[in-house]
């Protein structure tokens, strides 16, 4: 398949690109400037420079495609209405990458007992109202002829396939905790989320490329570990003490009011069916404290 790839630089989009070139797929990627469109066609992927405010290139992309994945952003509205306009009536996928943030409760690192469904989700908090609209649009485009899909994508581990990037929470840790010698977590860490190896997210947008339902809201997670659990796990990797509590106003400082909350101090618990169920995805890595141990640092 001919596959527009948003986000091709980044570590979601570039893991994406770089899995779907090994198997056998033509890519093109989005990238905002040169020095990214070399590294993209040395890893086999045609770069297109631009950027998510290009409507009219977004829109021409998305036609000329037989697929489209955005991986770029998800609190990009326009994009999305770009990308949905190329391929309105055409029948051909729209993979719209979210995060389960969506359902975070900024505890500050308080532990939850709460579990969301794919098809019981709760009302967004004011933070996250507007992601979980534009998450609505991408659905609501499969009554218009797209064959469409949210992938909300936990806490995701692991090292990027292709574009040497860092994902986005467990990185923050691990470089705080070089910088000071010492290993934190938001409050106490009892907030727990789930989370997924990078490599089980690549083949998750493999088979949806070609299995997707319209309109299929999927979780990808594959175990669940608590801040705690997972600091603990670094402190041993790194050789460094105890992992310890930090107040939730000094983790705003380090990492802004985003991170800090939702990020690393909320509890994003959820159980994705549709994946397995729809796609007949397996994923085989399911241990995240594992991987910290044996393979982050």
């Amino acid at each position: 398949m001919n596959v527009f790839v948003t986000g091709a630089a980044g570590f979601i989009g570039g893991s994406i690109a770089t899995g779907l070139v090994r198997a056998g797929h033509h890519v093109t990627g989005l990238v905002r400037n040169p020095e990214q469109a070399s590294e993209l066609t040395a890893l086999g992927i045609q770069p297109v420079i631009g950027t998510l405010e290009d409507s009219a290139l977004l829109t021409a992309q998305a036609r000329a495609a037989d697929a489209v994945i955005n991986a770029a952003s998800s609190d990009h509205r326009g994009a999305v209405e770009a990308l949905i306009e190329g391929l309105k009536g055409s029948n051909k996928v729209l993979l719209h990458t979210s995060g389960s943030s969506i359902v975070g409760d900024a505890s500050g690192g308080r532990s939850s007992e709460d579990i969301y469904y794919e098809n019981k989700l709760p009302q967004p908090t004011a933070d996250k109202a507007a992601r979980v609209a534009i998450d609505n649009l991408v659905l609501a485009a499969a009554k218009q002829g797209v064959n469409s899909a949210v992938i909300c994508n936990t806490l995701i581990y692991g090292h990027s396939l292709g574009v040497k990037r860092d994902s986005v929470q467990l990185p923050r840790l691990l470089k705080q905790a070089r910088k000071s010698g010492v290993v934190r977590h938001v409050g106490a860490g009892q907030n727990i989320w789930s989370n997924v190896h990078i490599e089980d997210v690549v083949e998750l947008y493999k088979l949806a490329l070609t299995r997707n339902v319209p309109g299929t809201f999927y979780f990808v997670e594959s175990g669940e570990a608590s801040f705690i659990d997972m600091t603990t796990a670094m402190a041993r990797a790194l050789k460094l003490g105890e992992p310890q509590d930090w107040p939730l106003a000094d983790a705003e400082a380090e990492w802004g009011y985003e991170m800090a909350n939702y990020g690393l101090g909320s509890n994003s618990r959820v159980r994705g069916k549709n994946a397995r169920e729809l796609l007949g995805w397996a994923p085989k890595r399911t241990s995240v404290v594992e991987w910290i141990l044996d393979e982050m640092v």
